[in-house]
């Protein structure tokens, strides 16, 4: 994971990653309300994409439903999925975050009112915030976002010559690991801001519903065998046992209405 030094071995993060995120089951992450997509994004065919102007691009070929790209144009999208998978790579405990479509769902919150900071108030005059008072960049999180993907992209070929996506994956760390201890930074923004919240962005992605765009099949879910969105615990809530439940996502219900 980037948070270890560069010289130590990376491959062993994601038992780590799934011991101390796994905080978030029962929060805001599993089923959440988290970017307001509910609905409008149903409609999106997956062909639909949104590039920059000057950029081209088109989704990768993906059948499940909610996946199409929404805000990223198609380098941006790829960073994102490459950058993600190295926070939380595949192994023998499930799939990593490429295979989840975490890159999908941070697509989709940047196109949403979290990615666009509509409910934050982004207006001077500005005073010195308190720590515990939120967001408080001049960036909304979507500028945040693509500028901080451009940047690895960037730092990569500057310092390998490749595009984050094609250069190794010891190297990719090295990248995130520089982001993470303020190596370098993003338009006068220190980078650890960009790391910190693209990291939160992959967890979320690993454990949302289903229908925000991460957690493809459920599979996020099933590593933990939390039940998702089930309609009602009665029938087991007073069992003294553990009760293993086929997961249950918004998506299940919106069809089965």
């Amino acid at each position: 994971m980037a948070n270890e030094k560069p010289n130590q071995p990376q491959d062993e993060s994601r038992r780590r990653f799934l011991k101390y995120s796994g905080t978030a089951l029962g929060g805001v992450v599993l089923g959440g309300v988290i970017g307001g997509l509910v609905g409008s994004n149903l409609n999106k065919t997956e062909k639909e994409v949104t590039p920059e102007p000057g950029k081209s691009g088109t989704a990768p070929e993906n059948k499940d439903y909610n996946q199409a790209l929404m805000f990223f144009n198609q380098d941006q999208f790829l960073t994102a999925e490459a950058a993600s998978e190295r926070l939380f790579p595949k192994d023998d405990l499930g799939p990593g975050a490429k295979e989840l479509g975490v890159a999908f769902f941070i697509d989709h919150q940047m196109a949403s009112a979290f990615g666009t900071n509509s409910r934050d108030y982004m207006q001077p005059p500005y005073y010195q915030a308190e720590a515990t008072q939120g967001y408080q960049l001049v960036f909304k999180r979507r500028e945040l976002i693509a500028l901080g993907l451009d940047a690895m992209n960037q730092y990569s070929n500057t310092k390998y010559q490749k595009t984050f996506v094609e250069i190794a994956p010891e190297e990719q760390d090295a990248v995130l690991t520089a982001f993470e201890t303020d190596k370098t930074e993003i338009k006068d923004v220190p980078a650890s801001n960009f790391f910190a919240m693209f990291l939160n962005l992959t967890l979320e992605g690993a454990y949302a519903d289903p229908l925000y765009g991460g957690n493809r099949n459920m599979a996020g879910w099933k590593m933990r065998n939390f039940p998702g969105n089930q309609m009602s615990y009665t029938e087991y809530i007073e069992k003294e046992e553990f009760v293993k439940l086929e997961p249950l996502s918004l998506h299940d219900h919106l069809e089965l209405g």
